[in-house]
């Protein structure tokens, strides 16, 4: 694709404003840790929001719910719709509990809940697990994406593209600090999804498809608008349906949608104004992602399979294409080729702020990480903030390097995202209840983090290179949900619990409540207590099981509104409003 001269001045436009933003963040940024990674604690909940949308808003994003809607239809997407429950209980339950804890990252919590030295061992094991190894494999997949719209879209090699997607976010990143993310964040989201709402609008007006009752009833689209899988195909509707309402919500670490929270939602959280700022923050970004944002994406998708039917018509398109890259998900930056002359320069620069504000966000979070949970803890503990917050942009640069260079060994989003689903498979459960029951140690999360890295490293890459048939996927999931929780459980109950001492702590700082921590209710003197709390799980479960319905139900009102079944629509949108309203009078009782 051939830029046209009013291309580049709105990228240039674009890239200045960013750097503008780092600038101007840069101001406070190198005050403190605090300040370079949770911008003071003051931020407002509709800043936050916005910022976690646009995170997971990244340039590979696209290309999986494209992938997902090319292989197995629109209600190939309730692998990642499902995680909306684990969302939700993060609203009601976890929000108020993290801005409790007062930490300056979630693995922090560690030494405020678990006693020993396995408590340390565990902060800085993980520290390096996630903040740096699991950190850049979720950064490579973003840059992979990066490598097949620079080379679709601009014909870049990989390495160009890597070279000149990750400067720009890497200055930026080191010079605002979380202040920069956050408030670069809300530009690029604003800019991404009005260029995407306004590309699939394009899309539809194609002479090959020139309507939206065109493209519905396209034979190669017919089959794939399903917003519930076909019940008679079993495979696929236990697969992408019935397991991850089921089981996949609540048994899976996976970024941007943690069991209780953690990673940069929780860093979100931990930097706002007040416990309230943070369930407005989180619920916003709900909202957003799941009822707001997909459906742009799906009609692009579904529309590739018009322009593009297989991957053989994306080859002769595109005959320069490394047949390594040649997947499905490339059908998104394919179609965003067929955009009209003068508009190119503007899809670029969403594209790349999709890119950007998903790396900046993880590149401030796994940074945080290694300075404050690695270097600060167990390295140099006097260190003055100046040099950690050196250390923050040292590692910041690094981060970005490794993942840039470990994106061109990927293949393809979809794979990636299976990936990542099955390393945590079976630890999300530990993650929900670690703040109710106190038998619940150290030696617990060891046990989850080790057995699940083992199982997905034999069931997804050994198991077929010994010779052995391939295990479907559900399968290899169940089994590593069921052995890890297994493996976790039962060393609950063999380990003794955390230091007494510590866990009264943890209580008369968070009081959690619940049947689970009766036992060290008990040796607390009622006047250790400053004030107490009530106790919101059974309301903030409530207000969970509520707004899962009336999100779910604004997601399909939509959907069945763009369908053209209006009787649908006004029925879910009925519905829609009266949980929403259901919510607000119960949230405020």
């Amino acid at each position: 694709m051939k830029l046209e001269l009013i291309d580049w001045p709105i990228i240039v436009i674009f890239f200045l404003i960013t750097l503008l933003i780092g600038l101007w963040s840069s101001k406070t940024a190198g005050k403190s840790t605090d300040e370079f990674f949770l911008s003071g604690r003051n931020m407002p909940w509709w800043l936050l929001g916005v910022s976690m949308v646009a995170t997971t808003f990244s340039a590979d994003t696209p290309n999986l719910v494209t992938d997902i809607v090319r292989t197995n239809g629109v209600a190939g997407n309730w692998v990642w719709w499902a995680f909306l429950l684990t969302g939700m209980l993060t609203v009601f339950v976890y929000a108020r509990l993290w801005r409790k804890s007062g930490v300056l990252t979630d693995l922090e919590f560690y030494e405020i809940r678990y006693s020993g030295k396995e408590a340390a061992f565990l902060r800085g094991f993980r520290a390096i697990y996630l903040g740096f190894f699991f950190n850049i494999m979720i950064m490579a997949t973003v840059c992979l994406a990066a490598i097949k719209i620079g080379g679709i879209i601009l014909g870049l090699s990989p390495l160009n593209t890597l070279l000149i997607a990750s400067t720009i976010t890497v200055i930026y990143s080191i010079l605002g600090g979380f202040k920069g993310v956050v408030y670069t964040d809300f530009f690029q989201f604003i800019l991404a999804m009005s260029v995407t709402i306004w590309s699939a609008s394009f899309f539809i007006g194609l002479p090959e498809i020139q309507s939206l009752t065109n493209l519905f009833s396209h034979p190669n689209v017919i089959n794939k608008l399903d917003l519930i899988p076909d019940i008679n195909d079993r495979e696929v509707f236990i697969t992408i349906f019935v397991l991850p309402l089921a089981v996949q919500w609540w048994s899976v670490w996976y970024p941007g949608a943690e069991p209780g929270g953690g990673g940069y939602i929780a860093q979100r959280m931990l930097s706002a104004k007040d416990e309230n700022n943070a369930i407005w923050a989180t619920l916003l970004f709900n909202f957003a992602h799941y009822a707001i944002r997909p459906w742009p994406w799906i009609i692009i998708a579904l529309a590739s399979l018009i322009i593009f039917p297989d991957l053989a018509s994306i080859s002769e398109a595109f005959p320069g294409i490394d047949e390594n890259f040649l997947e499905n998900d490339l059908a998104y930056p394919a179609m965003m080729t067929l955009l009209p002359k003068g508009v190119i320069g503007l899809m670029v620069a969403s594209l790349v702020a999709a890119f950007m504000s998903t790396i900046s966000s993880h590149l401030n979070w796994g940074s945080s990480y290694i300075v404050h949970d690695f270097y600060s803890r167990f390295i140099n503990s006097n260190s003055t903030d100046s040099k950690k917050v050196f250390i923050g942009r040292l590692s910041t640069l690094i981060l970005m390097f490794l993942s840039a260079c470990f994106a061109l060994v990927l293949n393809n989003a979809l794979q990636a995202f299976q990936i990542l689903l099955q390393i945590g498979a079976g630890t999300g459960l530990l993650f929900i209840l670690r703040w109710f029951w106190y038998r619940i140690n150290a030696y617990s999360e060891i046990t989850a983090m080790i057995v699940s890295f083992i199982l997905a490293l034999y069931l997804q890459i050994i198991h077929t290179r010994l010779g052995f048939e391939a295990i479907p996927q559900d399968i290899q999931f169940l089994t590593s949900v069921l052995i890890t929780t297994i493996a976790w459980v039962s060393v609950s109950f063999l380990t003794p619990p955390s230091n007494l001492n510590t866990l009264k702590d943890f209580y008369i700082k968070i009081q959690p409540g619940g049947r689970g921590c009766n036992k060290i209710k008990a040796e607390i003197d009622n006047k250790e207590i400053e004030k107490k709390v009530f106790w919101t799980i059974p309301r903030g479960i409530t207000c969970m099981i509520i707004s899962v319905f009336a999100i779910y139900g604004s997601l399909f009102s939509v959907g069945y509104f763009i369908y053209g079944k209006s009787t649908q629509a006004i029925i879910l949108f009925v519905i829609t409003i009266l949980a929403f309203f259901s919510l607000w009078k119960y949230s405020k009782n």
